[in-house]
């Protein structure tokens, strides 16, 4: 008997109501939202919030600009601006490096297409190679 009132009690929950009150309000206010969020009315009004809290912070914002470049100024820092400069300048650079790379290629191909096999010059390592077979051969002799 003892064991059928310890069940008991282990089974009731006196806080499950409540929970499911929780529950079942926490499902009606997410559609709610969801049916409020997704109106035109919504959109409009969340526009023209945003619209005047950028037209408000537009001063402060330039405020604090001014003084961070005042401020990297006198750290010798570069400022977002240096850095975007020098970030076109570089990538500027690189097209230019590979066009020069391109040009480079297509010439080394026309040169190689011009010049027979037999006649084409011989290249560093290719010298450096038969000057070792001649040194080979005379200390052979």
């Amino acid at each position: 008997m003892a064991e059928e009132t310890k069940n008991r009690a282990q089974s009731f929950d006196p806080m499950e109501p409540f929970r499911g009150v929780r529950d079942a309000y926490m499902e009606v206010w997410a559609k709610s939202m969801v049916d409020m969020v997704n109106s035109e009315a919504y959109a409009q009004a969340t526009g023209t919030m945003l619209d005047t809290y950028l037209t408000v912070s537009a001063p402060f914002r330039e405020a604090v600009e001014k003084a961070m470049l005042k401020t990297l100024e006198q750290l010798a820092m570069p400022s977002r601006a240096d850095i975007t400069s020098l970030a076109e300048r570089m990538t500027h650079i690189e097209l230019r490096l590979d066009d020069l790379d391109a040009k480079l290629d297509e010439f080394q191909k026309n040169a190689n297409k011009a010049t027979p096999p037999s006649a084409a010059p011989r290249t560093v390592s290719t010298a450096k190679k038969a000057a070792g077979t001649k040194q080979s051969k005379r200390g052979r002799k």
